[in-house]
């Protein structure tokens, strides 16, 4: 089964409300089998919006990124960065 990767683009608003969702969310993507392999680094952006934020994790698979971001734990944290941001978000299945 392929692995898929998490990817978000996000424009943080409200910097102590996100500051509480990140703290929520790394252990909830943890939990789920995700692993950030990229979270707010630095990044040229040649096409598009750009949003000052960018973060990639890697899951077992595109299931899990979608269990993760439905489960219990991620919706408490997601709380805090909803009117603290302008999210994309996006799940994508890797090649295998």
């Amino acid at each position: 089964m392929p692995t898929a990767l998490w990817i978000a683009h996000v424009e943080v608003t409200d910097a102590d409300a996100y500051g509480q969702y990140a703290a929520l969310a790394g252990p909830a993507i943890a939990a789920h089998g995700g692993v950030f392999l990229s979270r707010g680094g630095r990044y040229v952006q040649l096409e598009g919006r750009d949003r000052a934020r960018n973060v990639v994790a890697r899951f077992p698979s595109l299931e899990a990124g979608v269990a993760c971001y439905n489960s219990p734990e991620y919706q408490a944290a997601l709380a805090h960065a909803k009117g603290a941001s302008v999210r994309d978000l996006m799940v994508l299945e890797e090649l295998d």
